[in-house]
């Protein structure tokens, strides 16, 4: 129903139909909690918005009704505080329900809502409260993130409020008592489609991280996301597995979901468990799954089935590249697809496998219309079939797409990042049917002996040896060709680092691969480097930070 009010046309019989007809409606003063939560709930009081549950046994599920409700009580609690339109939270609340309370609240009231998760250390939670004049972090009942807060504050001259979700604590107002006792009727200020609404600090591999700013139309950008690379139904129940402070849970428990109608599964996991998560979707019965590709490797490891997933209609993934191998092995046991996708914190969907064509294992997929996608050589030009180049997003002097960032937070204003063109700093190449292939991080690419050998090829070979538990592809230095590939291994249980599994595992990758492509260095680790989004930062590897040496 909220579609077709957004969109010139729902439904397109093919990628060049869905590519050169997606229209989005932008309404003049859009606003996330009124046009949508309160839109459903109104039309729908009843309408299932979330089902959220943990490992500790609970248990409730959300009506859209509720979350209006809810969200109205926590606006006016807030704002009794003093919190106003344009004012920073910071939260810190896993996936609590709470979250998205609070975060439908913040955008009722303007105020920016800015994501982090419960790992941050002390020294972070400094950088971040500053960089961005935070007055107010929520967080959640974790003793160890609490500790870190309370020890950053002192640091941090703008910060006010320390409200604390899931319990009390001396020296916390706590949240959810606040929230019970509010009103549930707030009167929302006047917000415009470019105020800000919410900022990702992006996971910082290389320098600093930096803070990106999403407008009010962010959410709309998430209609391709969710409806047609993730293929949400209205009515349906869609699982993607995110910590609250990473960008990913925007793209896949929040904002495109609930526009399309689909109610989200919020699985409150303590730590990840490959056994606890086939559970979950064997019980809860989603009908669309999301989850990085490292989850779907340990899933498959501990063994799932056919009847596991019985409920599911479509699997997707993102946030690092998915191994052909990966992709099929999962199909076989399952008969589901797994449908790739890629973008950045700064974005939302710009590359997916979409429903009108066949996915093709190990692609990213085919560009969103929403966005003019191209891969572009040093000098700015289009590279032709088969020659890797960057990523980039054209065609944005004369106005932004919704969903695409309109910068970074930089002294206390929005600092655009691009004119014309948006480089992502990714690279790829395109194939003859337009399917994009993806090589890595452009600091990621090797550079050995007049050959651009991008990591990811050799890690999808890798892991696929019964010794490779995870790995790592990155560059060392070699007075000869400049640099030679260098693999950072965690092995599997019951294997030993010996030279003799070394030479296997050279001569392994060079039968599966082009042979120059083979890693001259392999070290053995207890683990490897990890942002605080879980992904594998190689930048970390290359500086000598492996997490534990073997």
């Amino acid at each position: 129903m909220l579609l077709s009010k957004l969109l010139t046309r729902t439904h397109f019989d093919s990628y060049a139909d869905f590519k050169k007809n997606y229209e989005l409606h932008v309404p003049e003063h859009f606003n996330f909690a009124r046009d949508v939560v309160d839109a459903w709930a109104e039309a729908d009081p009843e309408k299932r918005a979330l089902v959220w549950l943990n490992d500790r046994g609970e248990r409730r599920t959300f009506t859209f009704r509720e979350i209006s409700d809810l969200s109205k009580q926590a606006a006016n609690f807030l704002s009794s505080l003093g919190l106003k339109k344009g004012d920073r939270i910071l939260t810190l609340l896993k996936r609590n329900w709470q979250y998205w309370v609070t975060a439908v609240a913040c955008h009722r009231m303007g105020v920016v809502i800015i994501p982090a998760s419960v790992q941050l250390a002390t020294k972070d939670i400094v950088y971040r409260v500053n960089a961005a004049g935070i007055r107010a972090i929520i967080a959640t009942d974790d003793e160890w993130s609490q500790a870190q807060v309370e020890a950053a504050k002192p640091q941090c001259p703008d910060l006010e409020f320390l409200l604390l979700a899931r319990g009390g604590k001396d020296g916390w107002i706590d949240y959810d008592q606040g929230i019970a006792q509010a009103k549930p009727e707030f009167t929302m200020p006047h917000i415009d489609n470019s105020d800000v609404m919410v900022c990702y600090f992006t996971s910082g591999t290389t320098g600093m991280p930096k803070l990106v700013v999403h407008d009010q139309t962010y959410p709309l950008g998430h209609i391709v996301t969710a409806k047609f690379w993730q293929r949400v139904e209205d009515g349906g129940l869609h699982l993607t597995v995110s910590d609250s402070g990473w960008a990913k849970f925007g793209w896949g428990c929040i904002y495109g979901q609930w526009i399309s109608g689909s109610a989200v599964l919020g699985y409150d996991m303590d730590k990840f468990s490959a056994r606890h998560l086939i559970d979950v979707v064997r019980n809860e019965r989603p009908t669309t799954f999301c989850v990085p590709p490292t989850m779907y490797r340990f899933m498959m490891k501990e063994g799932i089935t056919r009847e596991d997933f019985q409920s599911v209609r479509s699997c997707g993934t993102a946030g690092e590249a998915l191994a052909a191998e990966t992709s099929r092995e999962f199909q076989r046991i399952t008969g589901l697809v797994i449908h790739e996708g890629f973008g950045q914190s700064e974005g939302t969907v710009l590359i997916g496998n979409f429903p009108w064509f066949d996915p093709c294992p190990g692609a990213l997929g085919k560009p969103s219309p929403l966005y003019d996608i191209a891969i572009v050589d040093e000098n700015g030009a289009e590279c032709p079939v088969g020659q890797e180049g960057e990523i980039v997003v054209r065609n944005l002097h004369e106005s932004v797409p919704p969903g695409l960032t309109r910068g970074y937070w930089v002294d206390g204003k929005v600092q655009r990042n691009y004119d014309d063109v948006y480089h992502t700093g990714d690279v790829a190449w395109a194939d003859e049917n337009g399917f994009y292939w993806y090589v890595g991080r452009n600091d990621d690419v090797i550079k050995c002996s007049g050959y651009r050998i991008g990591p990811f090829e050799i890690e999808s070979v890798l892991l696929t040896h019964p010794a490779v538990h995870e790995v790592a592809i990155t560059a060392a230095p070699d007075p000869i060709r400049g640099q030679v590939v260098c693999a950072s291994i965690v092995l599997s249980e019951g294997f030993a680092g010996t030279p003799e599994l070394t030479k296997e595992l050279q001569t392994y990758v060079k039968r599966l691969t082009a042979p120059y492509k083979y890693p001259r260095v392999v070290r053995y680790v207890e683990e490897l480097p990890k942002t605080v989004s879980g992904k594998i930062s190689r930048a970390r590897i290359r500086a000598g930070e492996d997490a534990k040496n073997g």
